[in-house]
């Protein structure tokens, strides 16, 4: 099946920086939308930030002005620089695609709006600790 891939993700002290990297696996990277969420241990998985084809990015309140997002359409990836990283935003990463960005990034995912998604990988890990 079609999937993106994560990487970019490991250990790092808070304060810290990462750039996270979204590859379409064996296809053009989707003119649609692109939304990085995150799961820490426990929770579940919660929108972060978005991308839309036209490079238009939205945000969850506490990553913005840390995190940004862009994409590559030649190189068929969507990126997430992370700045200024805290021990919450310790969590998998993951990115996947839908028609549209999500106007708010409020709460977790519920299972229908996961399956609304699609290209979900395996994810990357971000540990934030010092």
């Amino acid at each position: 099946q079609l999937q993106f891939v994560e990487s970019g993700g490991g250990l790092v002290q808070p304060g810290g920086s990462q750039r996270l990297s979204c590859a379409a696996s064996g296809f053009a990277l989707p003119n649609s939308g692109i939304t990085w969420f995150r799961q820490a241990p426990g929770k579940g998985r919660e929108a972060i930030s978005c991308i839309t084809s036209d490079g238009i990015t939205h945000y969850k309140d506490d990553v913005e002005g840390r995190f940004t997002a862009s994409r590559d359409n030649a190189k068929n990836t969507v990126y997430l620089q992370m700045n200024s990283l805290k021990p919450e935003d310790t969590a998998n990463f993951f990115c996947a695609a839908a028609g549209a960005c999500p106007v708010h990034f409020v709460g977790f995912l519920l299972p229908p709006q996961i399956s609304g998604y699609h290209y979900w990988g395996l994810g990357t890990q971000v540990a934030v600790s010092s």
